[in-house]
């Protein structure tokens, strides 16, 4: 048993030192070491575990690649940014060691944007086979339809296998690329599902409440904000690669440059939103039509992306998108310092997208390399702001509902303290005449005057005296019942009608109840800052059924009443009044 054990020993150092010779032999082609593929640490980073190489002129093969000894490989960096452009290529080469193949393994290239990948390996003849994906192809002909390009390795337990990774893009590529399990990459795609899943039915949520709401409402600044909302939402479905895989799979030409010209067109529709919701036209009309121009300029930069070379589409969209949102924010910013209410807090709304669309610029113009903030900061944001625009726009049309009722209200309704006026006064008085006679009701009318109006503008001036009703005004409205209603009839008299049917003390203590609410001190007020009142009142229907008569003879009541009276309330029925 120990001779076998022995011979199995001999065999596993054999098989070690075969396989360290070959990658002694093959370092200067296939890197520097051999990729280990190690399941518990999914996904498996390439690190600087490979080789990479720009091709100036974009025309080199993988055969020649691999029997050129003299290219200046360098090793594999995931921060790198490679400043790749129309007309040239990125080969990236990386050794795949001999492993268990009861599991598929692919390469992950988290980049959905990219133009074109094809991943090489010889096959058994020695001839080098491609699989192709990116946004120039459509993805439903990838080799692995999905989000951005999954391309399969081979795995086998008997031998390495080399491969060659040839990237075309615009721009810059930064991509750190890695390897992956198919089962690790359904538990992940389960998750990003989620995520994903929960934002786009946010934003469809909200785009179609936008939708409804400016249908009902009326609101134009809903439509452009459900506008927005869409382009946003598809903005960002392309740039996670979610449109290219269901909106349009069969569509390559579009999926190319709508990562571009998507968000061109989403900042053209926020500037309009943003000037209907500070409602510019009317602040400045001038401010108005640049901005209209600004936003109608994004047309235009998006045609021009679609149709200039690919290494010159960035140079179009990130000069217009930070032209247009410095605009959106200045703009707003003027609003909110002229008055307007609500330009603060959309501001402060418009903030999280603002700075999460700062990460997928910055990696559009080769800044910063491809991480989870250049893919998902921006959903981030448009996930803040969604609920705080919403609750603006809400609270912007109940101001907008409130503003039309109490100009709709000026001809019933008093503007400065919100009772009813004289016209509305005498028509419920004739309905209170009328229920009285017919169920032989009593009920009563009051008529209340504020009798030291000369004596408060002599102590306190005229800002008291144009206070003083208003106080008044709430005083009557605390004494009045629920089905009572309270009027304002000139600039220093009120009316009270008080609904039937009312007991003989109910009226008799009505009109002291009046004045000893009105002499009751004011807060912050000095004790000398009070309302005195006189009330004239009378009975319904026994002092009258016609309207105009009794108030009149009401009226005539409190004018005859000395200047120097000490009494405060007056009864109609107690008294002989002539007729007004």
């Amino acid at each position: 048993m120990a001779m076998g054990l022995g011979a199995a020993c001999r065999r596993w150092v054999g098989a070690a030192l075969v396989m360290l010779s070959a990658a002694l032999v093959l370092a200067p082609a296939w890197g520097r070491t051999v990729l280990e593929l190690d399941s518990p640490r999914e996904p498996v980073p390439l690190l600087d575990w490979g080789d990479v190489w720009l091709d100036p002129t974009g025309q080199a093969t993988p055969g020649e690649l691999a029997q050129d000894r003299s290219l200046p490989w360098k090793p594999t960096d995931p921060d790198a940014i490679y400043p790749l452009t129309t007309g040239k290529a990125l080969w990236f080469r990386f050794t795949v060691p001999p492993a268990p193949d009861a599991e598929r393994w692919y390469l992950v290239v988290p980049y959905s944007s990219v133009n074109r990948v094809v991943l090489y390996t010889p096959d058994s003849a020695g001839a080098w086979q491609g699989l192709a994906a990116g946004d120039t192809l459509p993805v439903a002909e990838w080799p692995v339809p999905h989000r951005h390009p999954l391309l399969p390795i081979q795995v086998t337990a008997e031998e390495p296998r080399h491969y060659l990774l040839r990237v075309e893009n615009g721009h810059s590529f930064s991509a750190p690329l890695s390897f992956a399990s198919e089962s690790w990459l359904s538990r992940n795609e389960q998750r990003t599902s989620l995520i994903l899943g929960i934002y786009f039915g946010l934003a469809g949520l909200a785009a179609v409440l936008a939708a409804l709401s400016a249908i009902s409402l009326r609101d134009p600044a809903y439509a452009t904000y459900s506008l927005s909302v869409a382009l946003m939402g598809l903005t960002q479905a392309a740039m996670t690669g979610i449109a290219g895989l269901h909106l349009w799979p069969h569509s390559p030409r579009w999926n190319d440059v709508s990562s571009l010209v998507l968000p061109v067109l989403g900042v053209g529709a926020a500037l309009w939103f943003f000037a209907s919701v500070v409602s510019l036209p009317q602040r400045s009309l001038r401010m108005h039509r640049l901005l209209l121009v600004v936003a109608c300029l994004s047309i235009v930069v998006a045609a021009g992306i679609a149709v200039v070379d690919p290494s010159n589409r960035f140079r179009l969209m990130v000069p217009y998108i930070a032209v247009g949102s410095t605009l959106a924010g200045t703009m707003v910013l003027w609003a909110a310092h002229r008055g307007d209410r609500f330009g603060g807090w959309l501001l402060l709304g418009a903030l999280p997208v603002l700075v999460g669309a700062a990460f997928p610029l910055a990696r559009t113009a080769g800044l910063i390399p491809v991480s989870f903030w250049t893919m998902h900061a921006m959903q981030i944001g448009i996930a803040l702001e969604l609920p705080i625009v919403l609750v603006i726009l809400m609270l912007r049309s109940q101001q907008r509902r409130d503003y039309n009722r109490r100009i709709q209200g000026l001809d019933r309704i008093d503007p400065a303290t919100g009772l009813i006026n004289e016209q509305v006064f005498r028509e419920r008085l004739v309905r209170l005449i009328a229920v009285s006679e017919r169920l032989k009701l009593r009920a009563a009318v009051m008529l209340v005057t504020i009798s030291n109006v000369e004596q408060m503008r002599q102590q306190f001036g005229s800002r008291a005296v144009e206070e003083l009703p208003l106080r008044v005004a709430g005083r009557l409205m605390s004494v009045a019942r629920d089905i009572d209603s309270v009027a304002r009839l000139s600039e220093h008299t009120f009316g009270i009608l008080m609904e039937g049917p009312l007991a003989t003390d109910e009226v008799a203590a009505a009109g002291p109840r009046v004045v000893a609410r009105c002499l009751m001190p004011f807060a912050n007020k000095p004790l000398e800052w009070v309302a005195q009142v006189r009330v004239a009142q009378a009975l319904v229907p026994m002092d009258g059924t016609d309207p105009d008569m009794l108030l009149g003879r009401l009226q005539v009541l409190l004018a005859s009443v000395p200047n120097d009276s000490k009494r405060a309330v007056f009864s109609l029925s107690k008294v002989s009044t002539p007729v007004a």
